[in-house]
């Protein structure tokens, strides 16, 4: 279940329980600027069959992007 969670929990979730950090953007963005060992999933190319194929199930996943308001 999506749910909007603070930085410390970022950290909690990668390094006690091997989450997966997932950024959204477009690849023109992701290859700018990301997080260190984010795995690149287009919001846009981001479906159940993608996810399945690219995340490892058993370990929480964190997704991202930036919007610039």
């Amino acid at each position: 279940m999506p749910k909007i969670i603070d930085r410390r929990e970022v950290q909690r979730l990668v390094t006690e329980e091997g989450g997966q950090i997932v950024d959204v953007l477009p690849p023109d963005e992701y290859a700018e600027e990301h997080i260190t060992g984010a795995v690149s999933l287009p919001l846009r190319d981001l479906d159940a069959d993608t996810a399945r194929q690219r995340l490892d199930q058993s370990r929480p996943v964190v997704t991202y992007c930036h919007d610039y308001l």
